[in-house]
């Protein structure tokens, strides 16, 4: 595969945007790491090993889910302005490479899920199911986005999962954390669409609620998100730099909304891409020094 075509195939599946899903599993990986250590069982701290398996199984699960995503939504980018520069719809990649392209990050996800246990290996389709699942969900419902949400909202709960070889309930929290928070951007980032969608009857909030009341509908996702940390941090009894970074976390989103109006969308690609990136890399910063305070 030439330079070029690497880079339509990263451009095809915003390898870029993969920041946004690790750092959460990340945090679980060390919260599990932490726990079964607390409990009498392995080493404080994941291993480079598991580390590099997790980092792995999330490259190719969000590469199947952007692939799975671009095929079943071909016909509407060609229609839709914002999309029809996408390679798909340019014929810089052809259905037949990106199907062929579908299976083998699938199949790198299997084989990172086999590296790390058997319960991670025996969820993998699941795992696989529900990606492929959330493409479709515009067609009918308005809460497409919640999905959207859920499919990286699991992540965190994978992670602890390939580190224990279990689950523990509190990852259902960070789980219901991460699924406000992507779906919470994922509403505005669909505000741009309003029309579209209305056009070729495709669901979203901002099409069954108005550009001004998705705003509102999205702060109060990313509320509810932030009492979520609150939640975890006490629930581990997590130290300071926790409590700190979920004050970061939730000043980041201020700013984010507040680059946004009914009015004016014209920074949203700034808000969508920067700053959530700058979220979840600095919540992994924070929570994972409070994991180094409370083991030292």
């Amino acid at each position: 595969m030439t330079t070029s075509r690497i880079r339509i195939v990263l451009e095809m599946i915003k390898f870029e945007h993969s920041i946004f899903a690790l750092p959460f599993a990340l945090t679980a990986a060390l919260l599990a790491a932490r726990t079964v250590h607390a409990n009498g069982g392995g080493p404080a701290w994941p291993t480079w090993q598991q580390i590099a398996w997790i980092v792995v199984a999330m490259v190719g699960a969000r590469s199947f889910a952007m692939t799975i995503n671009r095929i079943a939504d071909l016909r509407y980018d060609a229609e839709n302005p914002r999309t029809k520069n996408r390679a798909l719809v340019t014929g810089a990649l052809t259905v037949p490479f990106a199907w062929a392209f579908t299976f083998c990050a699938a199949a790198l996800l299997v084989v990172a899920a086999w590296r790390l246990n058997r319960l991670a290996l025996e969820l993998s389709p699941v795992a696989l199911a529900v990606l492929s699942f959330y493409s479709y969900t515009k067609r009918f419902t308005s809460w497409s986005h919640i999905v959207l949400g859920f499919c990286l909202g699991i992540s965190p709960a994978a992670a602890w999962i390939a580190i224990a070889g279990s689950l523990d309930l509190r990852m259902l929290i960070l789980c219901a954390a991460v699924t406000l928070w992507v779906g919470g951007f994922d509403v505005l980032y669909a505000c741009q669409d309003v029309d579209f969608d209305r056009r070729v009857d495709l669901f979203s909030i901002p099409k069954r609620f108005g550009v001004a009341r998705s705003l509102i509908i999205a702060r109060v996702m990313h509320v509810v998100m932030i009492g979520l940390l609150a939640w975890l941090a006490a629930s581990f009894a997590l130290p300071w730099p926790a409590w700190c970074g979920i004050a970061v976390v939730a000043a980041m989103l201020v700013w984010e909304h507040s680059m946004v109006s009914a009015n004016d969308l014209s920074r949203l690609n700034a808000a969508f891409f920067t700053i959530n990136g700058y979220i979840s890399v600095l919540f992994f910063l924070f929570w994972g020094a409070a994991v180094w305070v409370s083991a030292t």
